[in-house]
């Protein structure tokens, strides 16, 4: 590249030269001398090839910050690539002061002579090309910026007028310490790897849910996004959170290269992102690494070292066996995918992992938590096996706690038995209390100890906890059922019948989606409206539930019998609190007593419902009302 004209600018710099007068004095030369240098300067194009190198760097700078993520290159890569752009630039300069491009090729500029110079043309060549570039590297800007906030797609008019008021209302109610994370893409080339990348985004999830003050939008809402098409500014507001992360998944062999962004719901806008290559012993190294980032990005107030603590507190219960690890987040995603035919799969991938790593405590808490569920929703299961089933769930609680006595998923698990099997209301109580202080967003537990608040008979404190959890998990139609049931026990059935619905318009499939709303009709005597209800239920069990109620009092004896009949002969070894439901609802105090006695002996987990079930009224003027209460532990001075 140019860059002079070779006159000869040292003869002229001579201060002994033609025209130099006797008797100057050194200052008057040292100022002609630094008039001269800064013309040679500009005669040699100096300035232009500064300006047009500024220009070439940053169009340098702009492209590969499109390319290098796009080839998953570490951030190092980068770092380097601008620390050279920066020591090119004296060379650059320098370079310009000493040669010539001339049409014979690259010269000193001290070999051309003055007349054959051609630096004033090769100056407007580099202004020229300068400009061209400068063009180019606007529009790489201008593209970056548009791409950054094209995830936000424009409502029509008509639309923004008619929900303006409420979507400006929505906005300003957000937090902004409020984050969904959503799924990161698994770019292994390998779709049996998904169970890595989904599990990558909801361990750091499950990080961020233990941070105090931060507001986390739920697993099952989040990944609801999954390989669909949504704006930046559309999962913002389904979710009600301000920020978002998102990111992809590469795994090969014992190597992860995981990529994260945090980004503004409302704009599009990235606010940080980076490359993280390790090996897959040091996964949970690197979610630390970037839930500190999310953290201080989203705690302005906090110091580093304060984010430091607290996201070492939360990352907690992790293995440094890879292979542990994988057979984990194998069993977490057939956990997620919630059959009983996945919890069978579940507990495979989860015993394989305790064996590999026995000091594994996340890997028993979610192994107990397999065989509570496979206990509490198998419908084919033995007394013996029932047995069997909960004593595991026990004892592999038990192990997580003796290895992490705070970790809360160890503490959940705890409770799922103490609460719901063993009836322990008052050692529950205590175990999700102190749940609840390590993970204050996590919805599962806010959900248990809404079901506490029940039991302790403070509705309106367990319709606040359900709500609680509903805002961290808006698109979780299961979350909401718990909800539309806190407020059927806090005897708000108008609001309740209003949460069902919302459950049917999320997922009409859920269980009681329909059953739940005609349960509400039965409480206002609306047994015609419930009928109805009932009968688009997909649930057999919940649909037999409210059908045999609402025939009963629609005088349709036989219909009723015919469907209590059922429900006794197909799950009378696991439902017997529902059937005592049923018979209460019928009027046959003596029966509804029988199964209710049965459903203790069965440890039957519907019993955390008893204290104030809409359906059990009829009952509550009975002397045996009481003496069950207390043998079931809730008469008022067994719960003080």
């Amino acid at each position: 590249m140019k860059i002079d004209n070779g006159t000869g600018g040292s003869r002229e710099r001579s201060t002994g030269g033609p025209g130099s007068r006797p008797g100057r004095s050194a200052a008057d030369e040292r100022g002609r001398e630094s008039i001269n240098f800064f013309a040679e300067l500009k005669r040699r194009n100096v300035y232009k090839v500064a300006v047009a190198y500024a220009v070439v760097a940053w169009l340098l700078i702009q492209a590969a910050s499109i390319f290098f993520p796009a080839f998953d290159a570490p951030p190092w890569v980068m770092r380097i690539f601008i620390i050279v752009i920066i020591f090119g630039f004296p060379v650059a300069l320098i370079f310009s002061w000493a040669f010539e491009i001339t049409p014979e090729g690259i010269k000193l500029e001290s070999e051309i002579e003055p007349t054959k110079s051609i630096a004033r043309r090769t100056g407007r060549k580099i202004v020229a090309v300068t400009i061209a570039l400068a063009v180019v590297a606007a529009g790489l800007f201008v593209y970056q910026l548009v791409r950054s906030k094209s995830t936000i797609t424009p409502r029509p008019a008509s639309d923004s007028l008619r929900r303006g008021e409420q979507s400006e209302a929505a906005a300003s109610s957000i937090s902004r310490k409020s984050v969904a994370v959503l799924p990161f893409d698994n770019l292994s080339g390998d779709k049996e790897n998904e169970y890595f990348s989904d599990g990558i985004s909801e361990e750091l999830l499950t990080v961020l849910q233990k941070i105090p003050g931060l507001h986390v939008a739920a697993r099952t809402s989040a990944f609801s996004f999954k390989d669909k098409k949504a704006s930046a500014q559309e999962i913002g507001q389904k979710l009600e959170v301000a920020n978002l992360v998102d990111g992809s998944v590469r795994k090969s062999g014992n190597s992860v290269r995981i990529a994260a962004r945090l980004s503004r719901a409302s704009t599009g806008e990235q606010l940080w992102s980076e490359n993280y290559t390790r090996d897959l012993k040091d996964v949970f190294a690197v979610q630390s690494e970037i839930a500190q980032t999310i953290v201080a990005q989203l705690h302005a107030k906090l110091d580093g070292s304060a984010v430091a603590q607290q996201v070492q507190q939360a990352v907690r219960g992790g293995t440094k066996n890879p292979e542990a690890y994988e057979q984990f987040l194998q069993g977490r995603y057939y956990v997620n995918r919630f059959s009983v035919a996945d919890f069978e799969k579940a507990r495979a991938f989860l015993e394989r992992a305790c064996q590999l790593d026995p000091n594994f405590p996340l890997a028993w808490a979610s192994l107990s938590q397999v065989w509570t569920l496979q206990t509490g929703w198998s419908d084919k299961l033995t007394r013996a096996q029932f047995s069997a089933g909960l004593a595991r769930a026990r004892e592999t609680a038990d192990r997580a706690l003796q290895l992490d006595p705070d970790l809360p998923e160890a503490l959940t698990a705890r409770f799922s038995i103490q609460f719901l099997y063993d009836f322990d209301w008052k050692g529950g109580a205590e175990t999700i209390k102190r749940a609840q202080a390590l993970a204050p967003s996590d919805p599962v537990i806010l959900i248990s100890a809404a079901e506490v608040a029940v039991i302790f008979r403070d509705y309106g404190r367990a319709v606040d906890l359900a709500r609680e959890a509903v805002a961290l998990d808006p698109v979780n139609a299961q979350v909401r059922v718990y909800l539309a049931n806190a407020l059927l026990q806090a005897r708000r059935p108008a609001e309740s019948r209003a949460e069902y619905e919302r459950v049917a318009e999320l997922n009409p499939s859920t269980p009681w989606a329909f059953a739940g709303r005609g349960l509400a009709d039965l409480f206002e005597g609306k047994n015609a409206e419930a009928l109805t209800a009932a009968e688009r239920e997909t649930s057999e069990f919940a649909r037999l539930v409210v059908a045999a109620v609402a025939l009963w009092n629609l005088d349709r004896k036989s219909e009723s019998d015919a469907a209590l009949a059922t429900l006794i002969k197909d799950d009378g070894d696991v439902g017997a609190f529902q059937i005592a439901e049923v018979y209460s609802g019928r009027s046959d105090k003596d029966q509804a007593f029988a199964w209710l006695e049965r459903a203790r002996r069965q440890q039957d987990a519907g019993l955390a419902y008893f204290p104030n079930d809409p359906l059990l009224d009829p009952l509550r003027s009975d002397p045996r009302w009481a003496a069950f209460q207390r043998k079931m532990g809730l008469a008022d001075d067994q719960l003080k």
